[in-house]
């Protein structure tokens, strides 16, 4: 997998904002067959910056029912709290 396929997308929460303020922390969504190198990997080289720690967890799918009987499931997925070097962050545009 290369480092597009690994990060797909950053999370902007109210919680992740504050994270991100006082701990230098950012919310990522990644693949959920990467592991905790692979994702660090990618960070230092898409957003050119220093990971400290990835911490990771599997985050199941809401249940979901819209104007039926039949219920379905939002996807599962992986989340990854990156805590960066102090000095380093990622510029959201």
């Amino acid at each position: 997998m290369n480092s597009f396929e690994i990060v797909k997308t950053v999370r902007l929460t109210e919680k992740g904002t504050q994270q991100s303020e006082k701990l230098n922390q950012y919310t990522i969504v990644a693949d959920r067959r990467a592991n905790k190198i692979q994702i660090r990997q990618a960070v230092q080289e898409l957003f050119k910056v220093k990971v400290i720690k990835v911490n990771t967890l599997n985050v199941r799918g809401k249940s979901r029912r819209k104007r039926t009987t039949q219920a379905g499931q939002a996807p599962n997925w992986k989340k990854a709290l990156v805590t960066l070097k102090e000095g380093d962050k990622i510029t959201l545009t």
